[in-house]
């Protein structure tokens, strides 16, 4: 693959739906541009960019692959991202590193959730974008009334470049607006009479758009003077550029239909790499500005990284500035580690293109860097840069992993750090208290997959169930009791004494001692209390660790020869049951803060639903784009499966983001069915 400056090269992300032929349309951009011999087809498991097990047997994309075509002298680096909401962190990694995109919905089933969702990502960040219909050769296509609603959910300045020709199985071709031209299988045709009509109305709309983008031009169009060819190009472009004009385009990617129609338009009208030329990081605790040149300091920022158990870690990097070189040397300002790179290479799909330098606003791949890890800015120690990294999404969805072999313990733990690597939106915690392995992501799906793969790539198999509750026990009441160990057995016995008050405290554990003559000898006490802070990892209702309670001892006796720290820490133990009982103990659960963000209209549901959790609606706001945030908090134990909850009510348009809080009492008939549950796994 030959090397091109960064005005002939195109970052663009595919975005859109899950199953609206994304990855279809690579497979129709790469025959068209002679790179395969063939279409390949998902349900087939041999597309260039669904290559990974897991995206072959569940036949949709789980991870963002790279597809470079080179059309007309340009390099356009797609990038295929996935539709799927549990792998929306595959699609900040690419949005970070792409300077346009391509918004692809599927023409029978119009404007889906994983559309709105795309538009609202691209409109956070400002990227200029197509939106490209696709699946025309479908049945019952309303193409018009489609146009229509994409107006009115994205305002009026999406407008078509082109129109279809044909319906359903017969659509055969389209009408380039610009031009006045039909086509069909590629070849010009004469335009039919009511397309034409059609054609003219949109193309007065584009010819307004171009005369908004310059007053020279403002003036010349209310003269009533033509544009030029030129005029026009340079106002769209300048117009899409600055997100006020959203091409549409028309396509049938299994029939191969306008995928010419599509690359001239990212051509011509997407920005390439030179239009974001500035680039601005941290260099030695300074902020640094940098040009997007070949002849600038190399730096570049890894989007995201594969690791394969056999080829080993592959990093992919968009060139920021600079030309980065096989067998250079790298340094990683933020953990200040130095490597060297052993060979760079393009990606298009699983396929590696050896490259010997890859210029700034590309995009290339690496293996086995060692230091860096997704989100990392690879840089040179004499001119060190930290770009900002990738803002992925917090885990919402929680399971516990527990191997289905006792010795898999450690084989699980390598497995969920390499697989860490790989997608760095789930996490992985074991909670002390539950004893239990959790991992966090965006839902069910992301889960399962990283299960399956801890079984294909890293032989373990994994069962995962829903998280225990981390609960936690605790005093209301006061307690005044005794705790008395005697044991004699032949020669040197056992004998501690001691008498302890209990109560509640605003620490997790105070402990005090009133001792007077000697009752319990100095050199016993911090026996005494390593028996009660022991004794606090399970309390006596559930087995759960003990919290906030003040602990006085004030009496009791020893014996000459008997005594010793052991005996003293059992009686301490011994009164620590004792006391708990006596002092009313309680069962706490941890409460979470939850803010849900959603439309106005499942408000009613939303807060429904929160009541049913036992959850606390604290208040709401207003959001700019006409959403709501909802804020709660609720119980932990009726979170765990929020996640897949708020999706099936409101149909996947809702979002929520959850963080301990505090603990709180549990109430009584909930907690017996916990002491209960208890009891009879200690039975058994």
């Amino acid at each position: 693959m030959k090397r091109y400056s960064s005005d002939k090269i195109r970052n663009v992300a595919l975005l859109g739906h899950s199953s609206c032929g994304k990855t279809t349309i690579t497979e129709a951009l790469l025959f068209k541009t002679k790179v395969t011999n063939r279409m390949g087809r998902v349900e087939d498991g041999n597309t260039v960019s669904d290559f990974d097990k897991e995206e072959k047997d569940r036949q949709v994309s789980i991870g963002t692959s790279v597809v470079p075509i080179e059309y007309e002298n340009t390099k356009i680096n797609f990038l295929d991202t996935p539709g799927y909401f549990d792998f929306v962190g595959e699609v900040f990694g690419a949005l970070r590193v792409v300077d346009g995109a391509v918004l692809v919905i599927d023409a029978s089933s119009g404007i889906e959730v994983g559309t709105e969702k795309s538009w609202k990502y691209l409109e956070e960040r400002n990227i200029p974008r197509i939106i490209c219909i696709n699946k025309l050769d479908k049945e019952n296509i309303k193409f018009d009334e489609l146009l229509d609603n994409l107006r009115d959910t994205f305002g009026k300045k999406v407008v078509p470049f082109a129109l279809p020709i044909g319906k359903g199985e017969n659509v055969d071709g389209y009408m380039d607006i610009l031009k006045g031209q039909s086509y069909i299988d590629a070849k010009p045709v004469e335009t039919y009479p009511d397309t034409a009509e059609k054609a003219e109305n949109l193309k007065a709309i584009l010819m307004e758009a171009v005369a908004e983008t310059d007053e020279v031009l403002l003036e010349k169009y209310f003269e009533g003077e033509e544009f030029t060819e030129e005029e026009i190009n340079n106002g769209l472009r300048k117009a899409v550029l600055e997100g006020e004009l959203v091409p549409v385009v028309v396509s049938s990617a299994v029939k191969g239909l306008g995928t010419e129609l599509l690359l001239n338009t990212v051509v011509e009208y997407l920005p390439s790499a030179q239009d974001s030329l500035k680039v601005t990081g941290m260099s030695n605790g300074k902020e640094e500005e940098r040009q997007g040149l070949p002849t600038e300091p190399m730096s570049a920022l890894i989007f995201k990284t594969i690791v394969d158990p056999f080829v080993g870690k592959i990093s992919l990097f968009r060139v920021m500035s600079g030309t980065i070189k096989k067998d250079m040397d790298v340094y990683n300002a933020d953990s200040s580690e130095s490597e060297r790179l052993s060979h760079i290479f393009y990606l298009r799909g699983k396929e590696q293109i050896d490259a010997s330098e890859i210029e700034a606003g590309d995009i290339g791949a690496t293996s086995k860097l060692q230091h860096f890890k997704t989100g990392d800015t690879i840089s040179l120690k004499s001119n060190p840069i930290i770009y900002d990294g990738i803002d992925f999404p917090k885990p919402c969805y929680f399971m516990a992993v527990k191997g289905k072999t006792k010795d898999s313990e450690e084989k699980i733990g390598t497995g969920l750090q390499r697989l860490n690597e790989e997608d760095p939106t789930f996490t992985m915690e074991r909670n002390i208290e539950t004893k239990e392995l959790v991992i966090g992501g965006q839902g069910n799906i992301q889960l399962s997959v990283i299960a399956s793969k801890l079984k294909n790539n890293f032989k373990v198999d994994v069962d995962l169930t829903s998280p225990k509750v981390a609960y936690r026990e605790t005093i209301k009441g006061k307690s005044d009791v005794q705790g008395k160990h005697k044991k004699q057995s032949g020669g040197a016995g056992q004998y501690g004494d001691v008498h302890i008050r209990f109560e509640p405290s605003d620490q997790e554990f105070e402990f005090t001692e009133e001792i007077f003559g000697g009752s319990v000898p100095k050199n016993y006490i911090p026996a005494v209390e390593k028996g009660l802070r022991e004794s606090l990892e399970k309390g006596v209702l559930a087995g759960c660790k003990v919290v906030n309670i003040k602990a006085t001892l004030y009496d009791g006796s020893y014996h000459e020869v008997d005594s010793n720290e052991m005996a003293f820490k059992i009686a301490a133990s011994l009164a620590f049951k004792k006391g708990m009982l006596e002092a009313n103990p309680v069962l706490l659960e941890p409460f979470a803060k939850v803010e849900i963000s959603i439309p106005e209209e499942y408000m009613g549901d939303i807060m429904g639903d929160m009541n049913k959790r036992r959850g606390r609606i604290l208040g709401m706001e207003q959001q700019a784009d006409g959403s709501q945030l909802v804020m709660a908090e609720a119980p932990m134990s009726e979170m765990y499966t929020y996640a897949i909850d708020l999706k099936s009510m409101t149909q996947a348009r809702g979002s929520f983001t959850m963080e301990f809080l505090r603990y709180e009492e549990m109430p009584m008939h909930l907690a017996e069915k916990v002491i209960e549950e208890y009891k009879a796994q200690n039975e058994n």
